[in-house]
This record gives C-alpha cells, structure tokens and sequence, in this order.
C-alpha cells in the first residue's frame, strides 16, 4: 500500500488542477451571470486548489525517502524537481498573482501570467504522475 501513495498523490493533484481550472471554471463564466461574479468564485476555487497542491506536494516530499532510508525512492530521483516546481508555482499564483488579478491592476497582463504559470503546474504535476505510475 506504501507503494502506491506516490501515485495517488499525484493523481489527486493532477485531476484536481484538471477538474478546476478545465471544466469548473470555464462553467462559470458560461453560467453565471456576471464576469464579475464568476471571477470571484473562480479566485475562491483556485484558493482550494491551491490549498490541495500543497497538500499533494507535502505528502511527495514526505514519501520520497522512507525513515532510516539510505536513498531516496527510485521515482522520487526524476520526480523531486517538479513537485518542487508546481509547488512554488502554486504558492506564486496565489499569493503573487492572484491578488493582482483581484485587485484588477493591469488585468490582461496578470491573467495571462497566472493563466501560463497555472498550465505550467499542470505540466509538473502530470510530469510527476507519469514518474509515480511507471513502475
């Protein structure tokens, strides 16, 4: 059971960056009936998200190298960089960018920003995925 942890807390992060930030937010623009409104539902669910990447991204820390383990686990050789990098990316966009977008200084810039700096996690977060369920 140990074995499979890695996997399922990459999948966990992986699908929860799909889910949100590919189906749950583009839905709300389209249902509901403001701009406005759909931005600030979409900033609280890209807070739980990011609140869920750190989550997922802790436990991988953790389970990369057993207790009294010389090394680290074999998938954890590939797969520390971007979990590290997802994770510091989750923590730029929401405590960097986010409040820009919030704040609706320069929003066309911030947007694009957090839009790339999001899909890039997406990218390490299915880097890890891929690493974790390869054995």
């Amino acid at each position: 059971m140990f074995d499979r942890l890695p996997v399922i807390a990459s999948a966990l992060w992986w699908g929860s960056l799909s889910a949100i930030g590919f189906l749950a937010v583009p839905l709300l623009f389209v249902h509901l009936p403001t701009p406005a409104l759909a931005g600030n539902m979409a900033a609280r669910l890209f807070e739980a998200q990011t609140f869920v990447s750190i989550g997922c991204c802790a436990s991988l820390l953790l389970l990369s190298k057993r207790r009294h383990a010389e090394a680290q686990e074999a998938w954890a050789q590939s797969a520390l960089v971007f979990v590290i990098g997802g994770l510091l990316l989750a923590l730029l966009v929401q405590y960097g960018v986010s409040p820009r977008i919030v704040a609706r200084q320069d929003l066309r810039l911030w947007h694009t920003v957090g839009t790339v700096m999001y899909a890039v996690q997406w990218l390490c977060a299915l880097a890890v995925l891929w690493r974790t369920a390869r054995r």
